[in-house]
């Protein structure tokens, strides 16, 4: 695997895991939509994770929750552009979640360094627009759409066949010439999967590291944590950072959380016991 992230002008060690924070500048995502939904408290949030720790910054526009419905590019780039314009010299690598072209051309031009795409760059022209910057990815598996992701999705091995959709699309980055330091893959978890689905991928998470490549866990607050621990969307911190953990010992090298500071502390735990 890549000992870097190569994200623009950014060099990130993976010799250590990665936090990266999640900015939703949405009135709908699935944790915290509205909250940060005005640009001048997204700002202020994104400061405040960067204090925390974190490495990255993941801004978002659009809600890709279940059962979420679609924005226009227009309107996506209306929420995402004043957050990108305001934090590009705050230090941090910036991150887009977004599966439009349109949006990831636009925002790498404002300065991001990475499109994170729910749809692993399968949308026309988003490949090329990635390929012909020098801007990393992140390839999300997703079974099904985001409306419908979570009716009753099948899998006979999800954790062989989630690895032949990512070695798939990392092949199409490698033919397009993107390099291996330039992309992260992400299992989906929750993206069209249920409970067993997901502790399935936590546990042999290590199976995606033969890809070459970065591999993110996105965990933090996930409706599983409510079918595990009995948590409502607020009380899942702990059970988040606790998965985190997991996620890091099995081989992750980046974790996108929302609690950004109790995960530090809990890395910075876990990285003393095995460095003792």
């Amino acid at each position: 695997m890549s000992r870097q992230l190569h994200c623009g002008p950014y060099r990130l060690s993976l010799e250590r895991p990665l936090i990266m924070g999640i900015v939703n500048v949405t009135p709908d995502s699935f944790s915290d939509g509205g909250k940060f939904f005005d640009a001048t408290r997204a700002i202020d949030h994104a400061y405040q994770l960067i204090e925390e720790g974190a490495d990255i910054l993941d801004i978002g526009g659009e809600s890709s929750r279940p059962g979420a419905e679609s924005v226009s590019v227009a309107e996506e780039l209306a929420r995402v552009m004043p957050v990108i314009e305001a934090l590009a010299g705050a230090g941090v690598p910036l991150s887009v979640d977004t599966v439009k072209t349109e949006v990831m051309r636009a925002t790498i031009a404002a300065g991001a360094v990475l499109i994170n795409d729910i749809t692993a760059l399968q949308a026309e022209g988003a490949l090329e627009a990635v390929a012909a910057s020098d801007a990393a990815v992140c390839l999300m598996h997703m079974r099904g759409e985001p409306r419908s992701m979570q009716s009753e999705p099948h899998y006979d091995d999800v954790v062989a066949e989630v690895h032949a959709f990512l070695a798939q699309r990392v092949a199409a980055c490698h033919a397009a010439g993107i390099a291996d330091e330039r992309i992260v893959v992400d299992p989906g978890f929750g993206f069209g999967k249920l409970l067993e689905h997901n502790l399935a991928l936590l546990r042999q998470i290590d199976r995606y590291t033969d890809l070459g490549v970065a591999v993110l866990a996105g965990l933090s607050r996930k409706s599983m944590f409510g079918q595990i621990a009995g948590r409502a969307l607020g009380e899942r911190a702990t059970a988040s950072v606790a998965a985190a953990m997991i996620a890091t010992q099995n081989g992750a090298r980046i974790v996108r959380v929302h609690d950004v500071a109790a995960t530090k502390d809990a890395l910075a735990v876990l990285q003393a016991v095995q460095s003792a």
